[in-house]
């Protein structure tokens, strides 16, 4: 299934989190805290100025970003789990 964002929205597939920490302590799902890191998939259309003019998004496709603990809306696509949010969103740029 494809999906098209709208707007200044950003399709983010979030990263998961290593199952096995240092020390060989296995961390259970209902343990694990959110993920906060996740890579761009999809942007939408652009958000317009006051005067109807796009502005440019600062990320852009495959970007590692860090995201808000509760933003965005989770949705799930052909089995894999996906956060569409406004860039506004977008905390940071990882490793760019």
């Amino acid at each position: 299934m494809k999906i098209q964002p709208l707007g200044d929205r950003v399709l983010v597939e979030p990263l998961k989190e290593d199952e096995v920490k240092k020390g060989g302590i296995i961390i259970p799902d209902t343990a694990k805290e959110k993920p906060q890191q996740g890579k761009v998939i999809a942007l939408g259309t652009g958000k317009l100025d006051d005067d109807g003019n796009k502005v440019p998004f600062h990320v852009k496709k495959g970007d590692t970003v860090l995201m808000p603990k509760y933003g965005g809306t989770e949705i799930k696509l052909d089995g894999k789990e996906y956060q569409i949010m406004r860039e506004d969103d977008i905390l940071a740029i990882l490793d760019r």
